[in-house]
């Protein structure tokens, strides 16, 4: 055997070696201690006695998160419109990418802090994350399949029949077990650890500089009602002024067809915005300062109007000052460990 079979056969060696002990996502595998809630955040609204967070239910459903198998042509996956290094949105898209390059309608939604979540999409309609799944796989414009189709890829991988039995004591692969492992891998998906967290949480000494300060002050008396803390939102849905879209787009209305829901979205979380743009729910604004000045003077009277924007005066008065301070608390809000934690990231 010649010095470059052995050159090979070294690096080989190496390579699998690092791959079953020093791989950062095997190595979090290792450290699994399951769902923890922050110190600073609610009580979650997920029942997890109908679904018990485990590591190796976690690795099956992070295994499917990542499985182009999800879609008609095996080629979009969760992860396609769901990146981690955006924070589980699909970075720089306005609307999302779904197969054949098919384009939806909405901006792809960060998937995090789920576990605190009553309702899901922009749009409403689904009120449980274990059912959640069903809506972009058959979405004709996302994966265009169906999950019966996709129980049969699935079960004709040899691979799930031992991660399912490991997950589940089971080898059996249902549409239940299916959409509760999906769950599991979400529900994972916690940002808590921001600066503004370890200020809250007074970590290691942790403190807002003057300019983050004065921005977290105006931002409570400006924007706290429907963005609260600590999860930046309140889960309703309300009609921001953004005028009606060419797609016509009437949100909370498309699911309940109550006309007092006509061009409501849901509220957004404001964490991570510096991975997630662009924003709003059809992805119109670039910019977080496009955002602020939408509400500094643009916004539209239009069907449904959000009372707390159609005051005297329309939108939220806001000075370049503090746009600027708003803009330095915001920042406080991103969370790097979040977007580059191994137990999250695609194998």
């Amino acid at each position: 055997m010649n010095r470059k079979h052995l050159s090979v056969l070294f690096f080989m060696a190496v390579f699998v070696i690092a791959c079953k002990k020093g791989s950062p996502i095997i190595n979090e595998i290792e450290k699994f201690v399951g769902f923890q809630k922050p110190a600073n955040f609610p009580e979650p609204v997920y029942n997890f006695a109908n679904n018990p967070i485990t590591k190796d239910g976690v690795v099956l459903g992070r295994t499917l998160f990542y499985d182009g198998r999800l879609s008609r042509d095996n080629t979009i996956s969760c992860g396609s419109c769901h990146i981690q290094s955006s924070a589980f949105t699909q970075h720089g898209h306005d609307v999302s990418h779904g197969i054949d390059d098919r384009l939806g309608i909405r901006n792809s939604p960060p998937i995090m802090n789920l576990a605190w979540n009553k309702a899901f999409m922009w749009g409403g309609g689904i009120y449980d994350l274990d059912l959640q799944p069903f809506a972009p796989i058959t979405a004709h414009e996302e994966m265009d399949e169906s999950v019966e189709n996709v129980m049969v890829k699935l079960r004709q991988t040899p691979k799930y029949a031992d991660l399912f039995k490991k997950a589940f004591g089971s080898p059996d692969i249902t549409t239940a077990r299916f959409m509760k492992a999906l769950s599991q891998f979400m529900l994972m998906c916690v940002s808590s650890n921001s600066k503004y967290d370890k200020v809250m949480r007074k970590e290691n000494g942790a403190s807002f500089t003057t300019d983050e300060m004065e921005g977290y002050a105006v931002f409570k008396n400006k924007c706290g009602t429907c963005h609260t803390e600590s999860l930046f939102t309140d889960g309703s849905f309300r009609n921001n002024g953004l005028g009606i879209s060419t797609l016509n787009d009437k949100g909370l209305f498309d699911a309940t067809l109550i006309e007092t829901d006509k061009y409501k979205f849901k509220v957004p979380s404001l964490r991570n915005l510096k991975y997630t743009a662009p924003y709003m729910h059809d992805g119109r604004f670039l910019s977080l300062n496009g955002v602020l000045e939408h509400y500094n003077s643009e916004v539209i009277t239009t069907q449904n109007l959000d009372p707390l924007l159609n005051g005297n005066r329309k939108g939220i008065a806001l000075s370049a000052t503090e746009k600027v301070k708003i803009t330095a608390f915001l920042n406080t809000l991103n969370d790097e460990e979040f977007i580059k934690n191994p137990l999250l990231a695609e194998q």
